[in-house]
């Protein structure tokens, strides 16, 4: 999956590293009631910025090894999320809904757009199921000893995929309820685990290989 990440908690403190941040994680802000995650990785040109209102915006060209990751979050579980705008995305990356859990640790992710997936580690396919009148693939992946919330740790990953027939790029709108996606999870024997951190809805891009990112989107989330 995607080699950077970093949380931003509920108490507005820095973690360290999540997915595989490397040590310099000061392009993280938090701001008290609304969240928000801005963190860049490598070479490239990058900007995003918190307008207020749950609105953000992006703009992004990665080089290889780069990337970058931003949203406006708050506090994680069962609950309806809505989001609308621009996603223009070319490359490597999407639109997900973010989040992690304890008790076990679990890294998930609701995806709703992108141009090009390209995980890190291998996904399984699990299942499908529908929420939202959208059509979803289950999937999961396993890191073995990368960072977490919880230091260096062997955690698996979740991933609800919206179908390729129904995502879109460009004016981009959603609902999202999240115990739908929990509760098929479960159903399938992969259960969420304690929500202590906040989620967020996020536009990440990445390198890949040869594959580069670059793109743009403003995102309003509520």
């Amino acid at each position: 999956m995607v080699s950077f990440k970093a949380l931003v908690t509920t108490a507005l403190a820095l973690i360290p590293s999540a997915i595989a941040a490397p040590a310099d994680t000061s392009a993280l802000v938090a701001r008290q009631n609304s969240p928000w995650q801005w963190w860049t990785e490598g070479q490239g040109q990058f900007s995003c910025q918190q307008q207020g209102g749950g609105k953000y915006s992006c703009n992004w060209n990665g080089k290889s090894g780069g990337g970058m990751v931003a949203g406006t979050g708050w506090g994680a579980g069962r609950k309806t999320v809505r989001y609308s705008g621009q996603y223009n995305p070319k490359g490597p990356g999407y639109l997900s809904l973010y989040g992690w859990t304890r008790n076990p640790l679990i890294e998930f992710y609701i995806v709703e757009s992108w141009d090009v997936l390209a995980p890190g580690e291998p996904w399984t396919l699990r299942g499908n199921y529908t929420s939202d009148g959208n059509n979803y693939a289950f999937y999961t992946a396993q890191r073995v000893n990368k960072p977490s919330i919880e230091g260096t740790r062997t955690f698996t990953q979740y991933f609800g995929v919206k179908s390729e027939a129904q995502k879109t790029v460009g004016s981009v709108s959603g609902t999202i309820t999240t115990g739908n996606h929990f509760d098929f999870w479960s159903s399938k024997g992969y259960r969420m685990g304690n929500f202590e951190q906040n989620m967020f809805m996020v536009t990440e891009a990445f390198a890949n290989g040869t594959k580069l990112p670059s793109g743009t989107s403003t995102i309003t989330v509520s």
